[in-house]
């Protein structure tokens, strides 16, 4: 019998919880140190000193030695460093997640709505008329057998093909992403971290569909001088590097990763913080940071147009906010008929979510 079951209440063991507490702030650390386990524990032991986080019973050494015992940190016994586990990388991810976009429940079926019902997979809570073809199981009992009582009373009691209903199910789509992430050397200029944000993003959006949406695919890809693609594990490692903004070189390797996908739904994210300043021609480069360069925005321009020929809208999230800039975003999203947000660090997250949801349940139309 469904009911509630009364039992003593065991506290939770202080000693557990000073764990927990310590690991939200060390897998946090671990994030802006870009999986350096040294460095983020230099960086705990600074904050402890300052704000008190251990006491007598637990101190950092004890957290410490329980990293280890935990499986979170491993260490490589002829250099004595310790180095990130899988399980940290996973923990990271699902921190992200819970931080950004909230605590989501997994489902069995992760797809995306879409504007249109019928023999879809996920039923809604309208009714219709039964139609020949319809599958048995979506036939409302229900409903149907209201529908034979009110049609033909009780004393002669009947369920015809009229009085079935069925209940509307929503078609799913499957979506490929392709994330792109400027890893240039403007994102930790002036004293401003911005690609911890957009790491936390990268890796928010990861564990999203790998958890809710798994029959999505994710391509992450990371653009400096020239564009290579990551893993979803190397995201808490990844730096900015001394780079300039070859947009080109990660647009044509979005699009090469898409073209190869077999879904009709396909976007491309990007996340970054200034204008395209490079080109490579050949074994060289083409450089210019000031202004836009003519030469390296045309070609930036035709490949936005070329994808939406291809039908993959760009959704560019500019994390800054100069005039030039947003002209640059303009013109781009005007040749790409995609979109456009000038977001802050703060809610880069939550901007990039309900466009992801926004993007699945409308097809794009160039």
């Amino acid at each position: 019998m469904i009911g509630y079951r009364f039992q003593d209440f065991i506290p939770p063991d202080k000693q557990q919880a000073d764990f927990e507490k310590l690991l939200n702030i060390f897998l946090q650390l671990l994030t802006m140190a870009s999986g350096d386990v040294a460095e983020a524990m230099q960086w705990l032991s600074d904050l402890d000193r300052q704000y008190q986080l251990t006491n007598q019973e637990y101190g950092i050494g004890d957290f410490f030695e329980d990293l280890k015992a935990k499986g979170y940190i491993t260490e490589d016994k002829p250099s004595g460093s310790f180095s990130m586990t899988p399980k940290s990388e996973q923990s990271i991810r699902k921190q992200a997640l819970e931080e950004i976009f909230g605590r989501l429940k997994k489902s069995q079926k992760g797809n995306h709505n879409t504007t249109q019902t019928g023999l879809g997979e996920e039923a809604t809570t309208d009714f219709r008329e039964y139609r020949f073809g319809d599958n048995l199981e979506q036939i409302s009992m229900t409903e149907s057998l209201k529908n034979a009582y009110i049609n033909h009373g009780l004393q002669d009691f009947t369920l015809t093909e009229n009085d079935l209903e069925v209940s509307e199910r929503e078609h799913r789509s499957q979506t490929s992403t392709v994330l792109m992430i400027d890893v240039s050397h403007s994102m930790i200029l002036y004293g401003e971290d911005r690609i911890t944000p957009a790491k936390k993003v990268a890796m928010a959006l990861a564990e999203l569909i790998h958890t809710k949406f798994p029959k999505d695919t994710l391509d992450i890809i990371v653009f400096g001088n020239d564009a290579w693609q990551i893993e979803m594990k190397d995201l808490p490692y990844l730096e900015v590097g001394p780079y300039h903004t070859n947009t080109v070189a990660g647009l044509e390797l979005a699009m090469d990763l898409l073209r190869r996908k077999k879904n009709k739904n396909k976007q491309i994210f990007m996340i970054t913080d200034g204008k395209p300043t490079c080109l490579k021609e050949g074994i060289k480069y083409y450089k210019n940071s000031f202004g836009l360069d003519s030469k390296i925005l045309n070609r930036t321009l035709n490949l936005a147009s070329h994808c939406r020929k291809m039908n993959i809208p760009i959704t560019t999230f500019m994390i800054a906010s100069d005039p030039y800039l947003k002209q640059f975003v303009q013109e781009f999203t005007a040749a790409n008929g995609g979109y456009a947000y000038y977001s802050n660090l703060q809610g880069l997250g939550n901007v990039v979510f309900e466009d992801y949801k926004r993007g699945k349940r409308k097809n794009f139309k160039p």
